[in-house]
């Protein structure tokens, strides 16, 4: 269920607009302990909550917030899909990315479909409240612990090969491309399975083989290396998975 809109236009002590915010996570506690955080500060206020991505793009379009704080994980559409069509839909608005995610490919894929920001939900409220401030002024926001761990370059522009002896050369099949481009995007191997019309089983299979061949095994780096080989791009055709036939796949 959405949460309540307000009535927007409203102005702080000193006549300036409040910065509107939607709140998208299908958590309903977290949502509502973010309008609560949100909405005591004297600059800012909640003017509508979304549960999932799909839901995210049609409350901006009805509200026409200045900020989305956009959950990554979340059912149906994912997160990183969901900020590619409100960034080509409603390029006013900027997306702050609040996420469980910590790792530096998620912030790499998250800046190429153009997020202004991220922030890891383990972050206090006064950098969270600090990234919403800044990101409404037009600048960019990454998350205080990971840039501390990495320049900020090392974090937006890693050097192929810096890492595990350099990412391998491979040939994917079709099947393999679209099967790493989901588990990139945040879908689940069930979400997949339904999406490509194979079974659990086949869909773990294919991520074990794609694993295998780039030499990598973790989640984290499967999506660097994804945003490294250009498949997290914005696309424009509206729709992240495809059904593309491959001839050397198993039958699901």
């Amino acid at each position: 269920m959405n949460g309540e809109d307000v009535t927007p236009g409203r102005v702080d002590d000193e006549g300036t607009p409040r910065i509107r915010i939607l709140v998208a996570d299908d958590h309903a506690i977290l949502r509502s302990g973010l309008r609560m955080l949100i909405n005591t500060q004297n600059d800012m206020e909640v003017v509508g909550e979304a549960v999932d991505g799909e839901d995210a793009i049609r409350r901006v379009g009805e509200l026409d917030p200045d900020i989305v704080l956009l959950d990554l994980s979340m059912p149906g559409m994912g997160g990183i899909r969901a900020l590619e069509v409100i960034r080509e839909r409603y390029p006013r608005t900027r997306v702050l990315v609040l996420t469980m995610h910590d790792e530096y490919a998620y912030v790499r894929s998250v800046l190429a479909a153009g997020g202004a920001g991220f922030v890891v939900k383990r972050a206090a409220d006064s950098e969270l409240l600090s990234a919403i401030r800044t990101v409404s002024q037009g600048r960019s926001y990454i998350d205080v612990s990971l840039a501390s761990t990495g320049s900020l370059e090392e974090i937006v522009n890693p050097k192929a090969g810096d890492r595990d002896g350099g990412w391998r050369d491979v040939r994917l099949s079709q099947r393999e491309r679209e099967v790493l481009t989901s588990v990139a995007h945040g879908y689940t191997n069930q979400q997949i399975a339904d999406s490509l019309g194979l079974s659990v089983k086949t869909v773990e299979t294919y991520r074990a083989r794609v694993a295998e061949k780039v030499g990598l095994k973790n989640r984290a780096d499967l999506v660097r290396y994804a945003l490294d080989a250009g498949l997290l791009a914005p696309e424009r055709s509206g729709r992240v998975l495809s059904t593309g036939d491959d001839s050397s796949s198993q039958s699901g």
